[in-house]
């Protein structure tokens, strides 16, 4: 199991889909090479992920062998359902401003499944969460995009939701 961590006075929230290998390994979230681009993204948009509290929708990593590999596997919706207590209970422990999804499996989660991050990213949402709810995109698609154009395309339109959330944590 790999809860959140981070500060429980933080006025922000990253909640991802589920941790990946090296989150399981670790017993960490946002720890991998996903971690990697999100701190890139938090970095390059001037917030501090000292300061912010990060963690999953689903608390355990999904996977199928690959030989000796550990491959993600998307959580269902019973696995979404079963964590979402613990999910619960974080947010209401932290009490973000400014909570934010990355990734569809963590929006919907949250918002709903009608909820579509390639409609609605980077701008806030009304949701009983929070005073503001963003999403984005998960840090892990821009590790899959084929070239490196498309990398840096997707990491620059990451990186501008990520400075709308920025804005967003100057007006709480």
């Amino acid at each position: 199991t790999v809860f959140g961590e981070g500060l429980k006075s933080a006025e922000i929230v990253f909640v991802g889909e589920q941790p990946g290998d090296k989150e399981d390994l670790a017993g960490k979230p946002f720890v991998g090479p996903a971690g990697r681009v999100f701190d890139e993204g938090l970095d390059a948009a001037g917030i501090d992920r000292r300061l912010a509290f990060v963690t999953n929708a689903v608390k355990h990593f999904k996977w199928e062998a690959r030989g000796k590999r550990r491959i993600h596997q998307k959580p269902n919706a019973a696995e979404l359902a079963a964590c979402r207590p613990w999910l619960d209970a974080e947010l209401e422990a932290v009490r973000p401003k400014v909570l934010v999804a990355l990734g569809a499996t963590a929006s919907q989660s949250l918002l709903g499944r009608q909820f579509r991050v390639t409609k609605d990213r980077g701008r806030p949402v009304e949701s009983n969460l929070a005073p503001y709810v963003i999403a984005t995109v998960h840090p892990s698609s821009i590790l899959r995009q084929r070239t490196d154009e498309e990398r840096q395309a997707a990491m620059d339109d990451f990186v501008a939701d990520l400075r709308v959330v920025a804005e967003l944590l100057a007006q709480v």
